[in-house]
């Protein structure tokens, strides 16, 4: 690493230099510890080696401490021990560190980044480098997926760890047919409460699961069985714990030092100073880190929003302006469009997914077109308008039409994806199955309409874990998943009394689900065209009377025709404009019996006929089910081969 870059801000493998190394210094073998503290009077380090006595580290004209010392091992544990220039000592963790001890410990512990092999080279070197590939991901908060028994106020009596739950975690989503999971918490935190979104150990995973191999092992295994893995990452902001990076060195290192720029007044957190090129450098290669050592095969950015608005979530007074006067923060921004620019130098097909929620334009676009040059953006418009609306009584959803058609006015300013996430199902907004209006099947006719509504509609999608069976209660971290409400039952036949096996209401949602997933993965029309407008036409976007809305998919080769009826009202013969002249097969509905429906299903080919409707040459008539979505495959006419008769 050439040094001067770290000063400059370019040096974007910057974990290869600061922290804990094997290291041989004249023919001695040790490791060397080093820390960028350019304000400290002095560091030393505190092991457990030496007692936690303070031994002394070298400061060089940088403000870089270092020490080798040949009697560190792994899984020492250790700590800086700060000398402020006021006289204050405190001891902060390694902020380069690889692993952390597990709360309330703090202290980083010695270990190599070399020790686990990865056996994955099939799956890098061909992941996509373009968009047009199916991407469902399943979002998993590893600590609650399931828990063992445990006392509530012992919670880490309950987590499993990665080595023992990665078979079945794997098991599960290949036969759900998701294609990635999303993993959160990553790094250290010291509180469970905030899901890992206030880290103080950037570069090592939580010890609440395993060991970073552990880590390393779960993504190899997810790999070789065929599925990406995104990893939660938060750069917006970092605690004020002690251990951790606020006022590193007796000063505001890493953080502004006027609190109207370096704290959110309403998370109570610090925010970075992105504008300082060894912070800039810090997280950068802290992302690259992720990709690099851990195989990662993208990053979420979390509060991406916060990040550049510079009066977010503030009043005024709180906030200083830029220097010309706007809202806009101009070095995270910077900052935002360095590190994609890097992560996209990489050519392997490593994606950055940003969590923004306001309409700041060119998310995704090019870096060199004035773009943030994310891959993806959450589209929370979409969800936002699709929850308000689907909470509404089916009754008085005609007066609400338009919030299930304006997504596709901007579907292509950005690329999107849609998503379903953790945030909607916490404080107090009650979980998917509890958004539902009606009965208990009614509701889960919601879901199944809802999750195939997102699968039809452009973009790539994310849905958390425990709504694809129709979860009750609202998630918490404290516990476990429902999974209790894919417990089969048994009843009494009418008639003869026998006693037989009922499947469960949810089990029939979780299958319609990986129906779904299957069958969004076999049909490219389905996602191949996500980003440009040939991928999707409307055919009744108007009919607000029957809450009905109707539009074509398609790709290379395949068109579907996709129907959604969002009142729980059937009609037997319902007439619908088709833009195509030829036949029209159903072959996927959500009110299917096998899924818990009604079954109020088209088992034969549809042929449209000359008759106009939805201001269309062509239409089908066909049986539209209540609540449910209906996907058509498309069969155009094929000419008569009529032969000349012989006179």
């Amino acid at each position: 690493m050439n040094i001067l870059n770290f000063f400059s801000g370019d040096c974007f493998d910057a974990y290869k230099y600061f922290g804990v190394h094997k290291y041989w210094k004249m023919g001695e073998e040790g490791y060397i510890f080093r820390v960028y503290a350019p304000n400290a009077e002095a560091v030393d380090i505190i092991c457990d080696k030496s007692d936690w006595k303070p031994v002394n580290m070298y400061k060089d004209k940088g403000g870089i401490f270092s020490l080798f010392m040949t009697e560190a091992e792994e899984g020492m544990r250790y700590k800086y021990r700060i000398h402020q220039q006021n006289g204050e000592i405190t001891d902060r963790a390694d902020p380069y560190g690889f692993k952390s001890e597990l709360r309330p410990d703090n202290a980083s512990v010695v270990i190599r980044l070399d020790n686990f092999e990865f056996t994955d080279v099939t799956w890098m070197r061909n992941r996509s480098q373009n968009y047009n590939f199916p991407m469902n991901i399943y979002e998993l908060h590893f600590g609650s997926w399931k828990m063992k028994p445990h006392n509530e106020d012992e919670p880490e009596k309950g987590w499993y760890k990665y080595s023992e739950i990665a078979g079945e975690l794997i098991k599960y989503l290949k036969d759900n047919y998701f294609t990635h999971v999303e993993i959160l918490p990553l790094a250290e935190h010291p509180f469970d409460g905030s899901w890992g979104y206030q880290v103080t150990g950037y570069f090592a995973p939580t010890s609440r699961f395993g060991t970073p191999d552990d880590f390393k092992k779960m993504i190899n295994q997810f790999h070789k069985a065929g599925i990406g893995v995104i990893l939660d990452w938060v750069p917006a902001h970092f605690p004020k714990d002690e251990h951790g990076l606020g006022r590193f060195d007796g000063t505001c290192l890493y953080e502004h030092l006027d609190k109207r720029q370096g704290e959110h007044p309403h998370w109570g957190t610090l925010i970075y100073n992105y504008g300082r090129p060894q912070v800039a450098n810090y997280l950068i290669a802290n992302a690259l880190f992720w990709l690099e050592q851990y195989h990662a095969d993208g990053l979420r950015l979390d509060a991406v929003a916060s990040m550049l608005y510079l009066d977010y979530g503030k009043q005024d007074g709180e906030w200083i302006a830029n220097m010309y006067g706007g809202n806009e923060n101009l070095e995270a921004i910077e900052f935002l469009k360095k590190l994609n620019q890097k992560i996209k130098d990489r050519r392997d097909g490593s994606l950055s997914i940003a969590e923004e929620s306001t309409a700041w334009p060119m998310v995704t676009g090019n870096v060199e077109e004035g773009g943030l040059g994310f891959d993806f953006k959450w589209n929370m418009g979409w969800m936002n308008d699709y929850l308000e609306y689907i909470k509404t009584d089916p009754l008085f959803r005609k007066g609400r039409h338009g919030m299930i058609t304006f997504s596709m006015v901007y579907q292509y300013s950005e690329n999107f994806m849609l998503v379903f996430s953790h945030d909607e199902v916490v404080h107090m907004k009650g979980s998917m199955y509890q958004k539902m209006p009606g009965t208990p099947a009614q509701k889960l006719a919601g879901l199944r309409q809802s999750f195939g509504y997102m699968a039809a509609h452009p973009g790539k999608k994310l849905l958390f874990m425990g709504q694809d069976f129709g979860q009750i209660s609202e998630w918490s971290e404290e516990r476990g998943l429902d999974w209790n409400l894919l417990a089969d039952g048994k009843a009494m036949a009418s008639g003869t009394g026998e006693v037989i096996q009922v499947k469960s209401s949810h089990r029939m949602l979780q299958d319609f689900v990986a129906d779904l997933w299957k069958f969004y993965k076999a049909h490219p029309a389905m996602y191949a065209w996500d980003e440009i407008p040939d991928g999707f036409e409307w055919v009744s976007m108007l009919d607000a009377d029957h809450s009905v809305i109707a539009f074509m998919r398609e790709a290379e080769n395949e068109k579907l025709l996709v129907v959604c009826n969002f009142t729980p009202v059937c009609y037997p013969e319902f007439k619908l404009g088709v833009p195509y002249a030829g036949k029209y097969k159903e072959i996927l509905n959500s009110d299917a019996i096998v899924y818990g429906g009604e079954n109020h299903t088209n088992p034969r080919l549809k042929n449209s006929k000359k008759e106009k409707m939805d201001g269309m040459e062509q239409s089908i008539t066909f049986t539209l089910a209540p609540t449910a979505i209906q996907i058509f495959s498309y069969q155009p006419e094929q000419p008569v081969n009529r032969k000349r008769k012989k006179k």
